[in-house]
């Protein structure tokens, strides 16, 4: 066995490498950042070399695109896809995000690359559109005079949400949630909105 088809500590390490890679990325994306986070460091917390990591991936631009394609492809469904919930329950459980939650890993990416060409550029605009959409869903469902409309907004206030949570350090999905309840009874008729028990 060559050194370079040895790991950091000297042995093999080829079996589930792909997913210790996605894995160390995942936790030191969203812990510091993906510009704060070098290859080396990535590859010494998946234990892979980095020979095995550009094998997986051609470079640390494929593995950021990788990280966020892999984050939530089913766009919310532990929200979306309840079927416990009314309408009206799904549009505000968007914003039950627990108190501590680190910021929109689509957001943090799209601020920290700067580039709009770059693929995870394009995951996240993807991402926040599909978001859109399924609130624009839920609110037609809930009976909407305009559910696109109510999406968007919905979507604005999330995002809002997530960005003044991180620069002040105090959760504001709280006071997101209240002002989400607003729109939507204003956004559906009274007779759709039989459900307004929030």
């Amino acid at each position: 066995m060559t050194e370079l088809e040895k790991g950091p500590t000297g042995s093999r390490r080829g079996r589930g490498a792909r997913e210790r890679i996605l894995g160390a990325s995942q936790r030191l994306f969203r812990e510091q950042g993906i510009n704060r986070t070098g290859m080396d460091q990535l590859c010494a917390a998946a234990e892979v070399s980095k020979r095995t990591a550009y094998q997986h991936f051609g470079g640390k631009d494929e593995l950021v695109a990788e990280y966020l394609r892999r984050f939530d492809p089913s766009v919310l469904s532990g929200v979306f896809d309840r079927p416990d919930l009314t309408p009206r329950e799904r549009l505000l459980a968007a914003f039950d995000v627990e108190p501590g939650a680190p910021l929109c890993p689509y957001i943090a990416a799209a601020v920290e690359l700067h580039d709009p060409e770059h693929s995870a550029s394009q995951y996240a605009r993807d991402y926040k559109k599909a978001v859109a959409v399924r609130l624009a869903d839920a609110a037609r469902e809930a009976g909407a005079a305009d559910p696109e409309q109510l999406g968007e907004q919905l979507a604005l206030l999330l995002d809002g949400a997530a960005a003044r949570t991180r620069v002040l350090n105090a959760d504001a999905f709280p006071t997101a949630a209240a002002i989400a309840a607003v729109l939507i009874d204003n956004a559906v008729p009274a007779a759709a909105g039989d459900d307004r028990r929030r």
